[in-house]
C-alpha cells in the first residue's frame, strides 16, 4: 500500500484472484490446498477473498510449494503477491486508503450522506467551469464522524473515501491522528507526514521553514482533489489546524467525541449495526450456510456482541474456524460468562465476551502473544519486534502472529501488525491477570532492548567509520543495505523512540548517548521528522550524567543543530553551541571546538551577521583541519562559500565553493560518501546562483546540469526534480524554448518519486509553452 493511492485506470489482478484460479487449475479444493502447504483453511479463504492482500513471504512459499508452481506460474504467483506491498517509504502513522473492503456491510444511509457531499461540490465546480484548477475560493467539504468505539468510523471512512475515488482523483489519504496516546502526535508532526506522504521533498520544507510548514500544508493541499481521512482525533484542537482551507478535497474526521466545536462541519452520528446489518456481517464473515440452516442463532449471537463491528467481526471470524458446526445453541459459547470483566472495554461486557471467545481458541503460544503485544509503545509492530516480547525465534513469532490474524484479533499490513484500541486493552487486561509483574518487565526491556541495539546497527550506515552491519551482527532484520537502514529506522521510529525515552527515564544513561551518536550523521538524512531536538536533548542530559565533558559538548552540538535545522530557533542554538564551546574548551577537545564554532557560524548566517558567521566558520575550519576531521573540514568550507553567496559577494562564493570540491577530490575515499554526494551536489547548485547572479548564463546552465546529473546518479529524485525545473526556467529567460520544454518534460518524467510540487509547476510550464506555440 503507498501513502497516497491515485485512481488507477487499470489495476493488476488482487493475488486473491490469482490464488483462486491457480488453485483450481491445480486441480484442488481450499481444502486440499491446505493440507499440501501446511496453510490453515481460513487463511486460504481469506486471501482468497480479499480479506488479508498481503501474505508474508513464509505464507506466499507454502503455498508455491502447495500449489507445485514453477517457471511462470511462479513468476505470476510472485508479481501479483508484490503488487500489494508497499513501493517505498510511507511515513508512520500514514497510509492509503485500502483498494477493496470486502467485509464491508451495510451503513447505506451514511455513505449517501458522503455521496451528496460529493455531488454539492461537483455542482459548485461545474459552476466555476469544467477543467478549471481547485483555487483559493473553494474550499473543501469537512465531515465529522463521531460514535463509540469499535462501532466501524474508520471502516466507514475509508468506504466512502474509495467509493468518491472518481470524484477526488488526486488521491485518498488516511493519517492516524492517535489521539487515544498519552502524547499524542502535535498538528505540525501529522502535516509532516502527510506533506512526506504526498512527496513533498527535504529541500522544500527546508525552504519553508519551521514557521511555513503550515501555510506549505495548506497551499499542497489546496492544489489537489483529495479525500484525507484524519482518523481517531482527540479533539477539535488537534484537527482544526489540519483542516484546509482551500481547495475541492473532502477531510473526513472521525473521533469518539461529537467534535461540537468544529463549525461549518457535516456531521454523522454512528451508532452500532442495524439487526439486518448484523446478521449480514456474521453471514458473510462467517460462511453463507449459517444464514440458511441457523438464522436464528445469528440473530441471538448478533445481540450477545451487541451489534458491535468490532465483536462482530471476532465471532464471525469464530465461526468460519469451527471444525463441527452444530447449528443449534450455536451462540451459548458468548453467553456472558465474561461478566467478570469491567465495562472497560466499549462499555458492555458483552462485547470482553466476544473478544474472550477468540482469545479461548488460541493456542498456548498465539495467546502469549496476544497478550505481550499490548506492551508495543507504537501503533504497529513487525515480526521481528514481537518475537522479542515472547523471546521467541522469527519463524515461531510468525506462526503465532499469523493465527492471531486468522482468529481476527490482529490486523496485517505491509508486514506490520496492528491491534486495535479496544483489543489492546483486553490484551493489557489479561497480562496483567495471567501473568507476573516480573516476566511483564523483562519481556518489555527485551523489546526496548533489541529496539536500541537495532537502531545503533542501522544509523551506522550512515556514520563516518562504521558502513555495514559488522559480520559478527545477528538480527532478524535485514539492514544489509543504506536504504534498508533507513527504512527500518523510519517504521519503528514511534517505537524506538519510546525505548530511548524509557531508557532515559530508567538512568541508564548509556545506551541513550550510544544511539543518539549512531544516528547523528543519519538525521541529516531524516531532518524533517519531528523529534530529533528530543533525541539529542536526552543524549545531551544522558552525556552529562556520565561525567565525560567531551560527551557532554558532542550532544550539546548535536542539540545545537536540532535547534537550528529542525526548528528554526536560531538564538536556542546560539545558547546550547556557546555552551559547547566552553566544555569542550575546559575539556581540551578540539573537534567539538570546531563543531561549536560551525554551528555558531551557521545560527549567525541564518540571522544575517554574515563578519560574524564567517569568523566562526573561519574558526571551525583551521580547528577541524588541525584534528583531520574531513567531514568537518567539508562543512566550513561548504558553510563559508553559503556565507558568502548570501552576503552577496557572488564572485568570492564561486572561487570558496571551488576549492570546496578541490577538498572532496583530495579526500577521495576517505570521506564519507553520503556526505560527499549530497556536498557536491549543493556546492555545484550554489555556483549556479552565483553565476546566473552575475548574468554569465552559460556558466549557470554549466553548473546545474552537473548538480542534476550527480543526483541522478546518487538516486535523489527529489532534488533533481527541483534542480531540471530552475534549468527550465534559466533556459526560458534565456530564450531557449526547446531546451525548456525538454528540462519540464524531464521533470514529469521522473514520476512518484520527484518532488510533486515541482511536477505541477513544470507540468504548468508545459502548457504555457504549447499555449504559445498555438
Amino acid at each position: 500500500m503507498t501513502a497516497v493511492e491515485p485512481v488507477r485506470a487499470q489495476e493488476e489482478p488482487a493475488f486473491g484472484s490469482v490464488l483462486r484460479e491457480l488453485r483450481l487449475a491445480a486441480p484442488l479444493t481450499i481444502e486440499g490446498l491446505a493440507e499440501a502447504s501446511g496453510v490453515s483453511v481460513r487463511g486460504i479463504s481469506d486471501l482468497e477473498r480479499g480479506h488479508r492482500t498481503t501474505p508474508r513471504r513464509r505464507t506466499l512459499a507454502a503455498l508455491a510449494r502447495g500449489l507445485g508452481l514453477s517457471g511462470p506460474g511462479l513468476e505470476r504467483f510472485l508479481r501479483a503477491a508484490r503488487a500489494g506491498r508497499s513501493d517505498g517509504y510511507t511515513p508512520a502513522g500514514v497510509q492509503a486508503v485500502p483498494r477493496g473492503m470486502p467485509d464491508f456491510v451495510g451503513r447505506e444511509r451514511e455513505l449517501s450522506r458522503f455521496a451528496e457531499l460529493a455531488a454539492l461540490m461537483a455542482r459548485r465546480r461545474a459552476g466555476d467551469g469544467e477543467g478549471s484548477a481547485p483555487g483559493p475560493g473553494t474550499a473543501p467539504v469537512v465531515v465529522a464522524v463521531a460514535g463509540p468505539p469499535g462501532v466501524g468510523k474508520t471502516t466507514l471512512a475509508q468506504e466512502a473515501a474509495r467509493r468518491l475515488a472518481d470524484r477526488f482523483p488526486d488521491g485518498r489519504i488516511v493519517v492516524d491522528m492517535r489521539g487515544l496516546d498519552e502524547e499524542a502526535p502535535t498538528p505540525v508532526q501529522l502535516m509532516l507526514g502527510v506533506l512526506r506522504a504526498l512527496r513533498v521533498t527535504d529541500r522544500e520544507l527546508g525552504n519553508a521553514g519551521p514557521q511555513g510548514y503550515i501555510p506549505l500544508y495548506r497551499q499542497t493541499m489546496a492544489r489537489r482533489r483529495f479525500v484525507l481521512v484524519l482518523d481517531n482525533a482527540r479533539d477539535e484542537a488537534q484537527v482544526r489546524p489540519l483542516l484546509p482551507g482551500a481547495g475541492e478535497g473532502m477531510v473526513i474526521v472521525t473521533s469518539r467525541r461529537m467534535l461540537t466545536g468544529l463549525e461549518g462541519v457535516h456531521r454523522v452520528p454512528l451508532d452500532v449495526l442495524s439487526a439486518p446489518e448484523a446478521t449480514a456481517l456474521l453471514t458473510r464473515l462467517g460462511g453463507d450456510e449459517y444464514a440458511v440452516t441457523a438464522p436464528r442463532e445469528l440473530e441471538r449471537i448478533a445481540v450477545l456482541c451487541g451489534r458491535l463491528p468490532l465483536a462482530l467481526h471476532l465471532a464471525g471470524h469464530w465461526l468460519a474456524t469451527r471444525g463441527t458446526r452444530p447449528r443449534a445453541r450455536l451462540a451459548d459459547p458468548l453467553v456472558p460468562a465474561a461478566e467478570r470483566w469491567d465495562s472497560m472495554v466499549a462499555g458492555d461486557p458483552r462485547v470482553s465476551a466476544a473478544f474472550d471467545l477468540s482469545y479461548r481458541q488460541l493456542s498456548d503460544a498465539a495467546g502469549r502473544m496476544f497478550r505481550r503485544l499490548a506492551l508495543v509503545p507504537g501503533p504497529d509492530v513487525s515480526a521481528a519486534g514481537a518475537a522479542q516480547l515472547c523471546g521467541q525465534p522469527l519463524f515461531d513469532a510468525e506462526d503465532a502472529l499469523e493465527e492471531l490474524v486468522e482468529a481476527g484479533l490482529l490486523g496485517v499490513e505491509r508486514d506490520r501488525y496492528r491491534m486495535h484500541d479496544l483489543l489492546r486493552i483486553h490484551a493489557g487486561n489479561k497480562l496483567s491477570e495471567e501473568e507476573e509483574a516480573a516476566g511483564v518487565a523483562r519481556a518489555r526491556e527485551a523489546l526496548h532492548d533489541w529496539l536500541l541495539r537495532t537502531a545503533v546497527v542501522a544509523g551506522r550506515w550512515y556514520e563516518p567509520g562504521y558502513g555495514a552491519p559488522p559480520a559478527t551482527w545477528e538480527g532478524d532484520v535485514d539492514l544489509s543495505t543504506a536504504d534498508k537502514a533507513r527504512a527500518w529506522l523510519q517504521e519503528e521510529s514511534v517505537n524506538w523512540l519510546a525505548a530511548l525515552r524509557a531508557s532515559a527515564a530508567s538512568g541508564r544513561h548509556a545506551p541513550v548517548v550510544e544511539v543518539a551518536e549512531s544516528l547523528h550523521w543519519f538525521s541529516d538524512q531524516w531532518v524533517f521528522w519531528g523529534h530529533w531536538s528530543e533525541v539529542f536533548a536526552a543524549s545531551a542530559d544522558s552525556a552529562e550524567r556520565t561525567g565525560d565533558p567531551v560527551l557532554h559538548a558532542t550532544h550539546l552540538n548535536y542539540l545545537a543543530w536540532a535547534r537550528l535545522m529542525c526548528e528554526g530557533r536560531y538564538r536556542d542554538s546560539l545558547t546550547l553551541s556557546t555552551r559547547a564551546l566552553t566544555v569542550a574548551r575546559l575539556a581540551g577537545d578540539r573537534r567539538q571546538q570546531a563543531w561549536a564554532h560551525f554551528y555558531q557560524g551557521w545560527a549567525h548566517r541564518k540571522l544575517s551577521a554574515y563578519g560574524t558567521a564567517a569568523d566562526h566558520m573561519s574558526r571551525a575550519g583551521r580547528l577541524f583541519e588541525s584534528v583531520d576531521d574531513l567531514e568537518g573540514g567539508l562543512s566550513a568550507r561548504h558553510g563559508t562559500a553559503l556565507i558568502l553567496t548570501e552576503a552577496g559577494h557572488g564572485t568570492e562564493a564561486i572561487d570558496a565553493f571551488r576549492r570546496a570540491l578541490e577538498y572532496i577530490d583530495g579526500a577521495k575515499d576517505r570521506l564519507e560518501p553520503h556526505a560527499a554526494d549530497f556536498a557536491r551536489i549543493g556546492i555545484h547548485g550554489g555556483m549556479a546562483s552565483c553565476y546566473e547572479q552575475l548574468g554569465r548564463s552559460e556558466e549557470a546552465v554549466f553548473h546545474l546540469r552537473t548538480a542534476i546529473t550527480l543526483s541522478a546518479e546518487s538516486g535523489n529524485t527529489g532534488l533533481q526534480s527541483r534542480d531540471l525545473h530552475r534549468l527550465g526556467v534559466m533556459l526560458l529567460d534565456m530564450g531557449r524554448p526547446a531546451d525548456a520544454r525538454a528540462a519540464f518534460s524531464r521533470v514529469i518524467a521522473l514520476g512518484p518519486s520527484a518532488d510533486q510540487q515541482t511536477v505541477r509547476e513544470a507540468a504548468a510550464r508545459l502548457e504555457a509553452l504549447d499555449a504559445v506555440s498555438i
